[in-house]
């Protein structure tokens, strides 16, 4: 099908309407309006060829999926139509490709199609999540409170990883302080130090001279240097996106010394508060427990949640099936048999991702407090080693000549 923006009136309100509509031809494009109740002023089909590269041009944060999710179930809670909704934060919206994803949107709802099946036509921007919960939102029809349950879920979720990627700037930053220092040193003192030895005629230090040749190969092979870190670099990329590199990745978040106890709450803290989300909008078990294990983002994580949704098919308890996995926390099937118990499993595993998301901020302020003084001693000992590297030969030549 083709895509064709247009004007047109409203019969019924004389409101001028401009969107998109798909057809095949601009006819059948016009007969679409027609049977909508619009008469067309101006039909223009659109130049894929210039959408794709605009499409190159920007990128839809998750603030613009949120605030579009939150617009959206403000204006249907307000008893506005399906159609009128999605228009009015089209005019709202100002990030220029997604308003292309939602002027497609439109179109496919003027065209017939559910919400949750046109929001599918767009995986990029609205995850498996999203789809569950609009499509549980249509059928139960409470589909407001659905895109405000999910807007909610997504803030929770960036909120946690923003934390999580400020708590990782300020090593960065020491890391690349740390290399600058080196790469300064190197490059501009200790060539001064092997011209001093080479005009009294002395034989370097050991230790110097390995300085003094890897400052020369920085000095004039540098872009080689560079290249082999880009190779480097390039490969490891490459590596991380093969299932062994993905299962080596996410093994390794859920291992590594200090961090491995901020990682673990952070998928538990995901899980539950997705299945809070989907449990509470109606969508069934099974269905929660494939969602959930997707949304967590690490395959250790998802294969013990995939294990237990097998055990819960065959008739098992969730909290049992869940309890022999060694990467979910004690704290989650505990707290879902409080809500088998008493038929809240929802509203338990909501508390319990509020309790993971409470521990995880204490841990990132904890783990911030204690690696500002470890980043400070490597940083002391690589400077202080390189000076003590070039001070100590010429400390050799002073006392050699007294």
């Amino acid at each position: 099908m083709k895509k064709f923006t247009y004007e047109a009136r409203d019969k019924a309100s004389s409101q001028v309407v401009k969107s998109m509509v798909q057809a095949d031809s601009e006819s059948a494009a016009a007969r679409v309006l027609i049977e909508q109740g619009l008469m067309p002023l101006g039909i223009k089909e659109i130049d894929e060829d210039g959408s794709f590269f605009a499409k190159l041009s920007g990128r839809i944060t998750t603030k613009d999926k949120i605030l579009f999710l939150r617009q959206l179930s403000t204006l249907i809670g307000a008893g506005l139509p399906l159609a009128q909704s999605i228009h009015t934060v089209l005019e709202q919206t100002q990030n220029k490709q997604m308003q292309r994803v939602i002027e497609e949107v439109i179109a496919d709802i003027e065209g017939g199609r559910t919400l949750s099946d046109a929001f599918g036509k767009h995986p990029q921007v609205f995850d498996k999540i999203v789809l569950a919960l609009v499509a549980a939102g249509e059928a139960s029809g409470t589909l407001d409170e659905a895109l405000k349950r999910v807007a909610t879920q997504k803030e929770k979720d960036a909120a946690m990883m923003g934390k999580i990627k400020g708590a990782m700037v300020y090593p960065g930053i020491v890391l690349l302080v740390i290399l600058g220092v080196m790469t300064f040193m190197l490059v501009a003192v200790v060539p001064q130090v092997a011209k001093l030895y080479d005009d009294m005629h002395k034989e370097l230090p050991f230790l110097t001279a390995i300085m003094i040749a890897v400052a020369d190969f920085i000095i004039h092979f540098w872009f080689i240097a560079i290249a082999v870190i880009g190779v480097i670099i390039y490969f490891v990329m490459q590596y991380f996106r093969t299932d062994s590199g993905i299962h080596f990745k996410d093994t390794m978040k859920l291992n590594i010394p200090l961090f491995k106890g901020m990682f673990r709450k952070l998928y538990m803290a995901r899980f539950t508060r997705t299945g809070q989300t989907l449990l509470a909008t109606g969508v069934a078990m099974l269905d929660m427990l494939r969602i959930s294990s997707e949304s967590t983002n690490n395959v250790i994580i998802s294969k013990s949640i995939d294990r237990a949704a097998e055990k819960v098919k065959g008739g098992k308890a969730l909290s049992l099936s869940l309890q022999p996995e060694d990467y979910i926390l004690p704290m989650v099937p505990q707290m879902i048999r409080i809500g088998e118990q008493s038929g809240k499993i929802d509203e338990m595993m909501g508390k319990t991702a509020q309790v993971f998301e409470d521990e995880l901020d204490e841990e990132i302020k904890a783990i911030s407090t204690a690696i500002e003084p470890v980043l400070m001693v490597v940083l002391a000992v690589f400077a202080g080693g390189m000076v003590g590297a070039i001070l100590f030969p010429i400390y050799s030549l002073v006392g050699g000549i007294q």
